[in-house]
């Protein structure tokens, strides 16, 4: 396996900007060996990216993130700790989820109620419209 990666690399492998990358490391979240000024990230720094951007995904916010991506540098321990916090914020992560999910189903049903409401106006006001022109 490879060990060391170019900036463009991780961008590409990730599908992610370089400047998303500097981006990154200007918060402190990578930190590249530097070879003058090319940037040269280890198998820790791409492990970190990609624990970042799923954290990302997961919409976490950076400090999170920061957080979780720390414990992962310390060890055994560390990682206990990692993985109590990461179920903790998947759990939180989900309830809000079913929450937006819930709220989303009952936004369906009430444009759909309105809508049907609406059509049924539009229809009764066409038919009285056909019956006064006749």
């Amino acid at each position: 396996m490879q060990e060391t990666f170019t900036i463009s690399e991780l961008g590409k492998e990730f599908g992610i900007t370089t400047r998303a990358i500097r981006f990154y490391e200007d918060k402190k979240l990578l930190s590249p060996v530097r070879d003058g000024q090319k940037r040269i990230y280890t198998r820790s720094d791409r492990t970190r990216l990609k624990l970042l951007l799923r954290g990302k995904r997961l919409g976490w916010p950076l400090d999170e993130i920061r957080d979780v991506l720390n414990m992962y540098e310390a060890g055994d321990e560390g990682e206990l700790q990692q993985l109590l916090y990461t179920c903790r914020k998947v759990e939180e992560s989900r309830q809000q989820l079913e929450q937006q999910k819930l709220d989303i189903e009952a936004s369906l049903a009430d444009l759909a109620t309105i809508e049907s409401r609406c059509r049924a106006r539009i229809e009764s006001l066409a038919i009285d419209g056909d019956e006064n022109a006749a």
